[in-house]
C-alpha cells in the first residue's frame, strides 16, 4: 500500500488478499484478529478493504472502558467487526486523522475530513467525522461508493409510479420533493433522476452539504457556512447562472424555501429534500417553514416519501405457506389498494418469503435494500385545497382518495413479489 496524506492506494495483489479474507463477515473479524500485530497501514487497509468489499455505507470505531468497539453499517444495520485495545485505536485514529487533514492534537471538540481510497481503478471518498466521548474520541467513517449511484430503473419502483415519476421529471418547471428520515436513500432517488434526464441540451446545477457524489456533465457546488455560502445564498447565484434543473440538496429554512419555490415558478426545474414522516406532511412542513400556501400549489408537482428495506438473500431464501395471521396483516392492509396496482391474490395457499441466512449474507437472510415509496401528485384540486391550509391528515385522506399508496402497503406489495419480508416491512415502518 502507498499513502499520502488525502488518499490511500490499495494494490490489484493487495486487494487479491483483502477479498479472500473479507469473504463474509465472520471471516472479516478473524482477519482483523490475526491483523493486530502488524503495521498501522497494512490494519487500515484491512479494514477499510474489507468494507468496501462486504458494502459497508459506514464504519463506526467506538471506544469502550477497557477495548474499541469497530462496527459497520451494512444495509442499513451495524454490525459488531472487530474489538481492539485503546493502543492499538490510538495508532489508527492518528492515522485516520492525518489522512483526512485533521488536527492531531484536538480530542476535545468534534472535527470533520474527507480523503480518498483508490481501489480497483476507482476513487472512493471517505468522510470522516470524530467526536469528544466518554471513554475517548469516536470516530464515524462514511464510504461513498460511486456504485452507490443507480439508475431509476434500480430504484425498485412500482411500474404505476415509475410512469408518474418519468412524466414529472421532464417537465420543464415544478419542484420534485423527496421526503424521509436520514439515511432513507433520498440522495441516491434525486441522483438517479439526474441520471435519467440528465442531456448535453440542459445545464444542471446541484448546491449540496455535502456532495455525496460525483456525475459528469453536471456543475455540482457544496455549501460553505463558515464562508457565509449557505443554501439561500448558494441558491440565489445558482439561479444567475441560467440552469434548467437545479438540485438543492435540503430545504432548512424559510430564505431557501421561499428562493427554491419562485425557481420553481419561474421555468427551472427542481429537485430537493426535506425531513418529514410521509408525503402529504411535505406541505405542512413548508408551511412551517414560512413558505405561502399560495405559493406551494402552483410550484410543487409531485412529493415522494420513502424508507428502505432489506431485500431477502437470494441465496437462502424459501417460499413458506403464508400465517392465518399474516394473510390478515396482508388483507387488512392491502384491501384500500387502487384497482390500479396490481398484486397476487391473497388466498390461505399463498407463499411468501422466509429470511433464512447463510454465508453470503452474514447469517441475516437480507442482502442489500431497495426502497419502498408514497407518492402525492399535486393537480388543480389539491392546489386549491392547499390554500386553505389543512392538516395532514386531511391531505392524506385526499391523496388516497387521488389514489396514493401508502409506503406500508408498497413494502407490503414488494413482499408479495418475493423482494422482502413482512417482518423487514414492519421492522422499518412499525407493527
Amino acid at each position: 500500500m502507498t499513502d499520502i496524506t488525502g488518499q490511500i492506494t490499495i494494490s490489484s495483489s493487495r486487494l487479491s488478499e483483502i477479498k479472500k479474507a473479507a469473504e463474509n463477515l465472520l471471516e472479516f473479524k478473524k482477519a482483523i484478529e490475526q491483523s493486530l500485530s502488524e503495521k498501522a497501514t497494512q490494519l487500515i487497509e484491512l479494514i477499510f478493504g474489507g468494507s468496501l468489499i462486504l458494502n459497508a455505507s459506514d464504519i463506526h470505531f467506538e471506544p469502550e472502558e477497557e477495548k474499541t468497539r469497530i462496527r459497520l453499517r451494512i444495509d442499513g444495520m451495524l454490525y459488531d467487526a472487530a474489538a481492539i485495545s485503546e493502543e492499538i485505536y490510538n495508532v489508527l485514529l492518528s492515522r485516520i486523522k492525518l489522512l483526512s487533514g485533521l488536527k492531531l492534537n484536538i480530542s476535545d471538540r468534534p472535527q470533520d475530513g474527507r480523503f480518498s481510497i483508490n481501489i480497483d481503478g476507482s476513487a472512493i471518498e471517505i468522510r470522516t467525522s470524530t467526536l469528544p466521548a466518554e471513554k475517548g474520541e469516536a470516530a464515524v467513517l462514511r464510504i461513498l461508493n460511486p456504485k452507490s449511484l443507480i439508475g431509476v430503473e434500480s430504484l425498485g419502483l412500482r411500474e404505476d409510479l415509475s410512469e408518474i415519476i418519468e412524466r414529472e421529471i421532464k417537465k420543464p418547471n415544478g419542484m420534485i420533493i423527496v421526503t424521509g428520515p436520514t439515511g432513507s436513500g433520498k440522495t441516491t432517488t434525486l441522483y438517479a433522476f439526474l441520471k435519467k434526464i440528465q442531456n448535453p441540451e440542459i445545464k444542471i446545477i446541484t448546491i449540496e452539504d455535502p456532495i455525496e457524489y460525483h456525475l459528469q456533465g453536471v456543475s455540482q457546488t457544496q455549501v460553505q457556512p463558515d464562508k457565509g455560502y449557505d443554501f439561500a445564498s448558494g441558491l440565489k447565484s445558482i439561479v444567475r447562472q441560467d440552469p434548467d434543473v437545479i438540485l438543492v440538496g435540503e430545504i432548512r429554512d424559510v430564505e431557501t424555501v421561499n428562493i427554491a419555490l419562485q425557481a420553481a415558478l419561474t421555468g427551472h426545474l427542481v429537485f430537493t429534500t426535506l425531513h418529514t414522516n410521509d408525503a402529504a406532511g411535505t406541505i405542512a412542513r413548508l408551511i412551517s417553514l414560512g413558505a405561502k400556501p399560495s405559493n406551494i400549489g402552483p410550484a410543487v408537482n409531485l412529493t415522494i416519501a420513502q424508507r428502505l428495506v432489506r431485500k431477502v438473500c437470494e441465496k437462502c431464501v424459501s417460499l413458506v405457506k403464508i400465517s392465518a395471521g399474516d394473510l390478515q396483516k396482508l388483507n387488512k392492509e392491502l384491501k384500500s389498494l387502487p384497482k390500479a396496482v396490481e398484486t397476487a391474490k391473497l388466498t390461505p395457499s399463498l407463499k411468501i418469503p422466509k429470511a433464512n441466512g447463510c454465508k453470503y449474507c452474514n447469517l441475516t437472510g437480507y442482502k442489500g435494500r431497495l426502497g419502498i415509496y408514497e407518492s402525492f401528485l399535486i393537480d388543480d384540486e389539491i392546489e386549491k385545497f392547499i390554500i386553505k391550509d389543512p392538516s395532514i391528515a386531511a391531505l392524506k385522506e385526499m391523496a388516497v382518495k387521488k389514489g396514493m399508496v401508502a409506503m406500508k402497503q408498497d413494502g407490503f406489495i414488494k413482499v408479495l413479489k418475493n423482494s422482502t419480508t413482512i417482518e423487514e416491512v414492519e421492522r422499518v415502518m412499525g407493527e
